[in-house]
């Protein structure tokens, strides 16, 4: 099930599989929206790079345990649903993710992201 609002899903490359970061993460700029691509013990998920709090880049922050870490602030959500754990922060929108012949594909809204949606970059 896609996180996004809208009627429409597109689906864009990303990177081959076996390319991805020893980190567990990758930030990319898919069609205006900032996306996070997180591998966990539990496989791929992804995020739009941007905390629900203060809405800072979740990308510069850590994978640990199924979680990513804000590091402004150290919200923590769970990188398969977005949902923000050890805070009351909102959660985080997901995108659908497959992998389609080794390339990690996410599937982003046509519309561009709002305001409340990107991140303020720094």
């Amino acid at each position: 099930m896609s996180g996004s609002d809208t009627m429409s899903d597109t689906w864009h490359a990303v990177l081959a599989e076996v390319d991805f970061p020893e980190e567990g993460k990758l930030a990319a700029r898919i069609a205006g929206w900032s996306v996070l691509v997180v591998r966990t013990e539990d496989g791929f998920s992804a995020l739009n790079d941007r905390c629900t709090h203060q809405a800072a880049l979740l990308s510069g922050g850590k994978v640990r345990r199924g979680t990513i870490m804000c590091p402004l602030h150290g919200a923590r959500f769970e990188a398969a649903t977005g949902h923000c754990i050890g805070g009351a922060y909102a959660d985080l929108r997901r995108f659908d993710l497959r992998i389609a012949s080794g390339v990690i594909e996410v599937a982003v809204p046509d519309v561009p992201p709002g305001p409340h949606e990107r991140p303020v970059e720094v």
